[in-house]
């Protein structure tokens, strides 16, 4: 399940995303300070062009899913997510939600959000997650190389469509 973030919701996402198999296969590879993931929830949580929402799992807050660059008029996005590592692994489910948050965030996007396209990017050596977004119908748009902490590194653009939310 999907609901949006709350206040209570701040300092659940920051161990999570501070993990640190998180942060190998993120755009922003630093140590996320308090302070700095404070500022980023203070400036996000108005900002009408970004939706952050936390996944449940039987009840448990497991993940988070961000929608970001949201326009409403051309009905599209960015998005991204990543999952509280530890508690899934330790509950034996890390590989189900893994599925479901994308499945999830995907539908919300279409269903909710209305968008007709939903775009991401990857890094070009997950292969795991390339994989899963091509069985999730998104296609790889184009590989463009992007420095990550000092590193160029090729990130690949994908992106889903919605033909049913066509403008």
């Amino acid at each position: 399940m999907l609901r949006p973030a709350t206040d209570a919701d701040r300092d659940l996402m920051l161990p999570w995303r501070n993990h640190p198999e998180v942060r190998s296969v993120s755009l922003t590879q630093h140590e996320i300070r308090p302070e700095e993931h404070a500022g980023w929830w203070k400036k996000t949580k108005s900002d009408p062009t970004r939706a952050v929402l936390i996944y449940e799992r039987d009840g448990v807050p497991s993940g988070v899913v961000s929608f970001f660059d949201l326009d409403a008029e051309a009905g599209s996005g960015w998005w991204g997510y990543y999952l509280d590592n530890d508690g899934l692994t330790e509950r034996g489910a890390m590989f189900p939600a893994w599925i479901a948050i994308q499945r999830e965030a995907v539908k919300y996007a279409r269903d909710v959000l209305k968008l007709h396209t939903l775009d991401g990017e990857t890094l070009a050596s997950n292969q795991s997650v390339r994989d899963f977004n091509a069985r999730q119908k998104f296609d790889e748009v184009e590989t463009y190389p992007r420095e990550i902490d000092g590193v160029p590194t090729e990130v690949v653009h994908t992106r889903r469509t919605f033909e049913e939310n066509a403008r």
